[in-house]
């Protein structure tokens, strides 16, 4: 089954790392405009949360086709970047997800496994 989004969320910034975060943050997203125009992601989308007492404080969110995700994920310069974001933020982790037209397919794969049904 295909996957459509990659999360990538982070809690905050590592206290007295907050510069280097805000650094980080302009080079990745930067990366990811470069990744859009050459058509390796269809789109991508910084969200950040107002506080709320969790552990989620930020996240963006990678639109693209299934292989081509693979494929950034297995690039050099995303598992830098990735790295990179270890060193500065607290709770940064990277998720496959679906989304938009792929939430009726796996939708229909998770209710046929509902028993009874």
């Amino acid at each position: 089954m295909s996957s459509n989004v990659v999360f990538f969320g982070w809690n905050r910034s590592i206290p007295g790392r907050e510069q280097m975060s805000a650094q980080h943050f302009q080079a990745f997203t930067e990366y990811l405009a470069a990744q859009q125009r050459s058509g390796v992601i269809q789109s991508f989308e910084p969200v950040f949360l107002t506080p709320h007492g969790g552990d989620l404080g930020g996240f963006i969110l990678i639109r693209g086709d299934n292989a081509k995700l693979d494929a950034l994920l297995a690039t050099n310069e995303w598992v830098e970047h990735t790295l990179r974001a270890t060193m500065h933020l607290e709770g940064s982790g990277v998720v496959r997800a679906v989304a938009g037209p792929l939430i009726q397919e796996r939708m229909a794969s998770w209710t046929k496994q509902i028993p009874g049904k």
